[in-house]
């Protein structure tokens, strides 16, 4: 396995763990600030919300630097935003910091992205950027129960300075590691948006934002779903992370793979498929303890099966605006977070139970299938060889 990939992917553990252990700390974070768990939630729609400001506004101030440039000064934005995030007084500078720690992620996936297909061996395109998207699903397996286990024995800071310090291990790697490869052609600042012109980018952002607010309308509320209706005990939570964690690992590997044999659309919208059934089967099954961890590693598996082919797809159908098109499946990513942190927590104000987010996903999980099924049955006819342009 190539030296820079590991370091990509190293970086994609830090933005990993800086997003998704907010769903294992949430109740504690809670706790001591003195907030219900609803308003917690919205320190993950903060992160999502930085993400979706973050990537134009590298496309505005970056376009034209050397990539590896741009890939260490996104590191440092990591760790800037943990460690604030560690030393916050109360909620709202808490949410700030949140907010700041979301601004490099879509552009760090949106240029290593890039830098993975350009140092890829022939044919292994999408393999190479689940190599790099594996860092998020590594830190699902091990990241978030480590982050769990420190806020649970330790406190809530100590699990955004792990994330702060292991971004300074992220720019030692990313500078050692990673090659200069030659930068984006300059197409201007309008030119980055041409292919928005195109309908394929939208039917993959509208899927990739409706799929993935599907599934954080429950996954945002996991931790109280498995202890209050499943019934699973608090110190139990991280060993059951890590189950969630090591399905997202199995499905970034398994999408990357078929789709280099198979068509990204294809693998993508059966997986969003499976994770729409999966979500009805929530709702229904979430008090029998057993089910509701076997259905929460179907989810989880599914989340990631679809990651690296939508990357892939828009990065291929965003000619021009390579930069721009990769990261803004992160940021359609983390918008459908937010939205989906937002709608799952409505059921739970209105006071009824926590399998009710699961319900509420189900929908925005059948739309994203829909458009992916519209999407490859349109541009990928062959159902073998993508398409390279819309």
């Amino acid at each position: 396995m190539k030296k820079s990939l590991i370091a990509l992917a190293f970086g994609t553990l830090a933005l990993g763990m800086s997003e998704f252990v907010m769903m294992g700390i949430l109740p504690d974070i809670a706790r001591s600030l003195g907030v219900s768990i609803p308003e917690a939630g919205h320190l993950i729609s903060a992160y999502a919300l930085g993400v979706c400001f973050g990537a134009p506004l590298t496309v505005l101030v970056a376009r034209t630097r050397p990539l590896k440039h741009i890939l260490l000064a996104l590191t440092g934005l990591i760790i800037l935003g943990n460690a604030c995030a560690a030393l916050s007084p109360n909620y709202w500078t808490l949410l700030a910091m949140r907010f700041v720690s979301g601004l490099p992620h879509g552009a760090f996936f949106g240029v290593g992205s890039i830098v993975a297909e350009r140092v890829a061996d022939k044919g292994r395109r999408a393999e190479a950027v689940s190599i790099m998207i594996a860092g998020m699903t590594v830190a699902n397996l091990f990241g978030v129960p480590l982050g769990t286990t420190l806020s649970e024995v330790l406190s809530w800071r100590a699990t955004f300075l792990l994330v702060g310090c292991w971004g300074l291990v992220v720019l030692l790697f990313v500078w050692r590691w990673v090659p200069q490869v030659g930068g984006l052609p300059d197409t201007g600042f309008k030119g980055q948006f041409r292919f928005f012109r195109k309908k394929a980018p939208w039917l993959l952002l509208g899927a990739t934002l409706l799929g993935n607010g599907g599934v954080f309308c429950w996954y945002s509320y996991i931790n109280p779903l498995l202890t209050r209706v499943a019934g699973f005990p608090e110190a139990g939570v991280s060993a059951l992370m890590v189950l969630a964690g090591f399905g997202m690992f199995a499905g970034n590997l398994a999408g990357g793979r078929l789709s280099d044999r198979y068509t990204p659309g294809r693998v993508a919208a059966w997986a969003q498929g499976t994770i729409c059934v999966a979500l009805l089967l929530t709702f229904f099954c979430a008090r029998v303890p057993w089910l509701a961890v076997a259905l929460m590693c179907v989810c989880t598996t599914g989340l990631f099966a679809v990651s690296s082919p939508q990357q892939l797809l828009l990065l291929r159908h965003s000619e021009g605006g390579e930069l721009l098109g990769a990261a803004s499946v992160q940021v359609a990513f983390n918008l459908g977070n937010a939205i989906g942190a937002y709608c799952g927590g409505l059921p739970l104000e209105a006071g009824l139970g926590y399998e009710y987010p699961a319900l509420i996903g189900a929908p925005f999980a059948l739309a994203g299938f829909v458009l992916l099924t519209v999407f490859y049955r349109r541009y990928e006819p062959s159902g073998r060889r993508p398409l390279r342009h819309a």
